[in-house]
């Protein structure tokens, strides 16, 4: 995918799963951007990336044990 030099990050995913994703965000009071740039910030702090499994179309973590 190209990068441009703007500040924007786009992505196509599939409509299900970001239906899914503003529904979660919605419960918990955030932001599709908040949310984005909270991950984006531990990632880059810790150097580790969520794990998920994406099965029936539905986002769930992993467990990592």
């Amino acid at each position: 995918m190209p990068r441009g030099t703007s500040g924007r990050v786009v992505i196509e995913i599939d409509p299900y799963t970001k239906d899914m994703l503003y529904q979660a965000l919605e419960r918990e009071g955030c932001s599709l951007k908040r949310w984005f740039l909270s991950r984006v910030e531990a990632y880059l702090s810790d150097g580790e990336q969520l794990d998920f499994a994406f099965e029936n179309n539905v986002v769930e973590p992993r467990n990592s044990a």
